[in-house]
């Protein structure tokens, strides 16, 4: 189903705090969803609660203290796919220290990121986007909510000016561009148009032509327009959910870029072996669901078992050696999927 642009403001704020119905005392599930992955939905998200510092980062481990500002806005968005608001779930609390934590890293070119970020601030900013624009929808303090607006819009205005000249984005604001970059941009700017702002129609345009000419003779994407012919299956997967983000449901690249994801997953036996497995799944996790039944029942019950076994024995998921933030939120949004509370992420 393509993008409805009535679903913003307050239709946005009723599916993120409906929660599922209950009937006879137990609790109607999802399709696919299980009681040991509800189980595990909840001790992951008790984990990462408490990894949140006073001030509302999630500091307390390395991926924190390297990049505060991409692990707070993943794990809020952890928060959010599972049904809490600022204002309402039991999460509540952890929302809103995020989202005041992320607003306080605006800078005042518009950047949204503390400090370096390792080199790499333009992830922050992506995610940043992401965030901030999903909770915009249901926030409901008036003044949160403009500072909120403020911090958005001056947000997308420094992604579009970064972008490189061939259309993409690197780790910092006009310094070239790279495939993983590029997805974050283009994802943090839908969620923008879908809460409301206005997004440059050329910056979508340039960004999708980018793609365009990084595409390899595989089907998939290489890592940047320069690097040569090496399909990178992580970041063909986040092509896919970006395309479809910017309407390009039915166009050749995203037919041909599903067609390599897919086919790399079916040809697997244990599904999609990586060095960036909780990357690659973050976004083919998306893909396969935004694509229809026929990949996500294929994808999705597999993957679910996976990660409950996978998970920790307190809560956690230490995901790419990047960290338990990182890989705890990764693996509870792809969990988390078929509550579709976060409508970045749906059909």
């Amino acid at each position: 189903m393509k993008f409805n642009p009535l679903l913003t403001g307050c239709t946005l704020c009723l599916m993120l705090i409906v929660r599922p119905v209950e009937m006879r005392g137990e609790e109607i599930l999802p399709k696919h969803m299980t009681p040991a992955a509800v189980k595990s939905i909840e001790r992951g998200l008790a984990y990462l609660a408490k990894q949140q510092t006073a001030g509302g980062s999630f500091q307390t481990t390395q991926d924190g203290s390297t990049y505060p500002v991409s692990m707070t806005s993943l794990a809020g968005i952890a928060f959010l796919a599972n049904g809490n608001t600022s204002s309402r779930g039991p999460y509540a609390d952890q929302v809103r220290k995020a989202t005041e934590y992320v607003l306080s890293q605006a800078q005042g070119n518009g950047l949204i990121a503390a400090g370096a970020e390792n080199g790499r601030p333009m992830y922050g900013h992506g995610f940043s986007l992401l965030f901030l624009s999903s909770v915009y929808g249901m926030e409901t303090d008036a003044k949160v909510r403009d500072r909120i607006a403020k911090v958005v819009k001056d947000g997308i205005q420094l992604t579009a000016s970064g972008q490189s000249n061939m259309g993409g984005w690197i780790y910092t604001p006009g310094g070239g561009d790279e495939g993983s970059v590029t997805v974050t941009q283009m994802q943090g700017l839908r969620a923008a148009h879908n809460a409301g702002f206005t997004v440059p129609k050329g910056t979508i345009q340039n960004a999708v032509r980018y793609l365009e000419l990084c595409q390899t003779p595989e089907g998939g994407i290489r890592y940047s327009y320069n690097s040569g012919n090496d399909t990178r299956l992580p970041i063909s997967a986040a092509a896919i959910t970006c395309l479809y983000s910017a309407g390009e449901y039915e166009s050749p690249l995203a037919e041909e870029c599903m067609e390599y994801v897919y086919g790399q997953f079916k040809n697997r036996k244990n599904g999609f072996q990586s060095g960036h497995y909780f990357y690659l799944n973050l976004y083919a996790a998306q893909a396969f669901y935004q694509a229809g039944d026929e990949y996500w029942d294929a994808y999705y019950p597999g993957q679910r078992d996976s990660l409950v076994k996978s998970q920790t024995s307190n809560g956690s998921w230490n995901g790419d050696g990047v960290g338990p933030v990182f890989g705890t939120s990764v693996a509870l949004i792809v969990l988390q999927l078929p509550y579709k509370y976060l409508p970045i992420y749906q059909r």
